[in-house]
């Protein structure tokens, strides 16, 4: 879990670099030359406008339906990531013991733990790290699609000089500004928090580090960033907590014990 977490604080500061290095003041257009804008940036800027478009120009609506889009195209990875961590949790008890077995903090026995680790994860075809991978591969499309809403001058006049309509609002915020209420801040942090928890390896005090750490982090990101962004993830975060939820159901962890204990006290009767 330290290396998930040292994956996510990587890939932010990665993400806030090539935020940096990029020329975020240049508005996106299907003639912008590289890999970055044609491949990544303008396909996304294209998609909103044109459902905006269709939508009586609500770029709002937009961005949440592009963000249900690309929410369905790595669904595959984020189901492969929610069956592993449930899968790390049925590991728990066993994982606690290993632990107390080598409690000694010697260089040996914590080699001989984490040795005793593997094998109980290769046992059961476990990956401890698989629920990294979505990490990876939703950070560059975040980053793409934060260029796309800076970068678009229907989301954001001030990129293109030439551009003579309005800034967009959605509800109660422009999307190119941040949410001068910190409403959708503090939406995005607590449907950060609810999808961590949901998905929470019981009896590990990182990853309950985790579960608070994160939502903080959502937070101090989208007030200062475009409440586009925010919206974004607020969106992202609702669409993963229904997943998990149909995917799990509620307290299966908490089931699935009741039910051995029962099928175990009905043996002895």
């Amino acid at each position: 879990m330290v290396k998930k977490l040292g994956i996510v604080s990587m890939f932010i500061g990665v993400m806030l670099l090539m935020s940096g290095c990029f020329n975020i003041n240049e508005p996106i257009t299907s003639t912008n030359d590289g890999i970055w804008d044609p491949f990544f940036v303008y396909p996304l800027s294209w998609l909103m406008t044109t459902i905006a478009e269709a939508l009586n120009n609500s770029y709002g609506l937009a961005i949440i339906i592009v963000t249900i889009i690309l929410r369905i195209l790595i669904l595959p990875l984020m189901i492969k990531q929610t069956k592993s961590t449930k899968a790390m949790q049925a590991l728990q008890p066993q994982m606690k013991e290993l632990r107390e077995k080598y409690s000694a903090k010697d260089q040996q026995t914590q080699q001989k733990l984490q040795q005793e680790m593997m094998q109980l994860f290769q046992k059961h075809g476990v990956n401890p790290l698989a629920g990294c991978l979505p990490i990876l591969v939703q950070m560059p499309i975040l980053i793409a699609f934060y260029h796309a809403i800076i970068r678009t001058p229907q989301i954001n006049p001030d990129v293109d000089p030439s551009y003579t309509g309005t800034p967009q609002d959605f509800l109660w915020f422009e999307l190119s500004a941040a949410d001068p209420y910190f409403i959708l801040p503090l939406v995005a942090g607590a449907t950060t928090f609810i999808q961590q928890k949901m998905m929470m390896v019981q009896d590990n005090p990182q990853m309950k580090a985790l579960l608070y750490i994160m939502p903080i982090m959502i937070m101090a990101f989208a007030a200062f960033f475009p409440s586009a962004l925010a919206l974004y993830w607020v969106i992202g975060n609702l669409f993963m907590i229904v997943q998990t939820y149909f995917i799990t159901g509620p307290n299966v962890g908490k089931k699935k014990e009741t039910a051995k204990q029962a099928k175990a006290g009905g043996a002895k009767s």
